[in-house]
C-alpha cells in the first residue's frame, strides 16, 4: 500500500504504564477519505492508541504518522490537521449553538468575521440553523452531539478522531450523528471511530480493526470479518423439540463440506453453514414440509459483528 494514500499509519506502537503494556506492537493503516472503526474490549488499548495518534500521549516505541506528519517528531503539524471529539459533548449549555461555535472559532485564532462565517456554515451543514440562537441547554442529545462534531471540524481537519460518539443517545439521535459523520467523510475527512456499538461500526466503517491486549488481531471490511468466521447459515426453529433429530438429518443434506448441524434443544433450533444459501434454504424448506415437520421459523442468516467480536477477543467457547 502506498503510504501517500494513508491518513493514519501506526507501526509497532508500544506504550507502558509501569509493568503493564497498554500497547504491545499495535499496527494500523487508514486510507484517506474513509471511516476506520477501532473495536476492542475494555482495557484493550483503544484509548491509548487514539491518544498517541492525537499527540496527547508520547509513544514508547514504534512509529506513527497522521496526515503525513510524524506524531513524535512533528506533533504541532499533526494537531493543525486533526479534530478530536471525546465521549461526551464538550459544549457550553449556557451559550447558544452559534455562540459556542463562534467562541471555538476565536479560540482557534480565527478573526471575528471568519468565526461568524464559519459558525454559520457549520450550523447549516449539521442541520442546526433553526436552533442556532437557542441555548444549548434546550438541545436534544443528538443536537448537542452534532454541535460538538461541528466544533471539532471548525478548521476542516484532514483526520477526525471520534471516541464513542453516540454513547447514551437514543436511536433517532444516533442516526442524526451517523448522517453527520457520513457528510464529513463525503467532504474528504478521514474518521477514526472507536465505539462500543458494533452496529455503529457496521453502519459507518469502511474497515474495522480489532485490538486486544495492545495488538491488532484483525483488520478487514465488516463483510470480510463476518465471512472470516463463516458464511451463510440455514437456521430452523421447530414447533416441537422432539422433531430436532429429523430436522437435523434434513439440514445435514445441504451443510457445507459435510458439516454436522448444530442443535439447541431449549430453543428448538437447528442450523448449519451452507455454500449456496438460497438454494439450500429452498431445499430445506421443501423437505421439511414434505416430511411434515412443524416449523416455527426458518431463514438464512449471516454472522453478526457481535459474533465476530466475541470469537476474536474471547474465543469460540466464551462466545457461546
Amino acid at each position: 500500500m502506498n503510504t501517500t494514500d494513508l491518513a493514519v499509519l501506526a507501526e509497532g506502537l508500544t506504550k507502558r504504564y509501569g509493568d503493564k503494556r497498554a500497547l504491545d506492537g499495535f499496527d494500523l493503516a487508514v486510507r484517506r477519505g474513509t471511516v476506520q472503526g477501532l473495536l476492542g474490549p475494555n482495557g484493550a488499548g483503544k484509548t491509548t492508541a487514539v491518544r498517541i495518534l492525537a499527540t496527547l500521549l508520547r509513544l514508547d516505541g514504534g512509529r506513527a504518522a497522521v496526515a503525513g506528519h510524524d506524531v513524535a517528531r512533528d506533533p504541532y503539524a499533526v494537531r493543525a490537521r486533526i479534530g478530536l471529539a471525546g465521549q461526551y459533548a464538550a459544549v457550553d449549555e449556557i451559550l447558544t449553538g452559534r455562540q459556542n461555535l463562534e467562541m471555538f472559532g476565536r479560540l482557534f485564532h480565527l478573526d471575528r468575521h471568519r468565526s461568524r462565517a464559519r459558525a454559520q456554515e457549520l450550523l447549516d451543514r449539521f442541520g442546526l440553523a433553526d436552533a442556532a440562537d437557542k441555548q444549548v441547554s434546550a438541545y436534544s442529545g443528538g443536537m448537542r452531539r452534532r454541535l460538538d462534531l461541528a466544533s471539532s471540524v471548525l478548521l476542516a481537519p484532514e483526520v477526525l478522531f471520534l471516541d464513542e460518539p453516540t454513547t447514551g443517545l437514543d436511536p433517532r439521535s444516533r442516526n442524526e450523528v451517523w448522517e453527520a459523520v457520513r457528510d464529513l467523510v463525503a467532504g474528504g475527512t478521514t474518521v477514526l471511530l472507536t465505539t462500543q456499538y458494533l452496529d455503529e461500526a457496521d453502519q459507518l466503517a469502511d474497515r474495522i480493526a480489532v485490538i486486544d491486549h495492545g495488538r491488532t488481531i484483525a483488520d478487514d471490511t465488516p463483510d470480510g470479518l463476518k465471512q472470516g468466521i463463516g458464511g451463510d447459515r440455514v437456521q430452523v426453529v421447530l414447533r416441537e423439540a422432539a422433531e430436532l433429530p429429523r430436522a437435523a438429518r434434513i439440514v445435514a443434506r445441504v451443510a457445507a463440506d459435510g458439516a454436522e448441524p448444530d442443535t439447541d434443544e431449549a430453543e428448538r433450533r437447528v442450523g448449519a453453514p451452507v455454500t449456496d444459501g438460497v438454494a439450500a434454504l429452498t431445499e430445506v424448506a421443501r423437505a421439511l414440509q414434505d416430511a411434515g415437520v412443524g416449523v416455527a421459523d426458518i431463514g438464512l442468516r449471516r454472522p453478526t459483528l457481535d459474533e465476530v467480536f466475541l470469537r476474536l477477543t474471547y474465543g469460540t467457547g466464551a462466545a457461546a
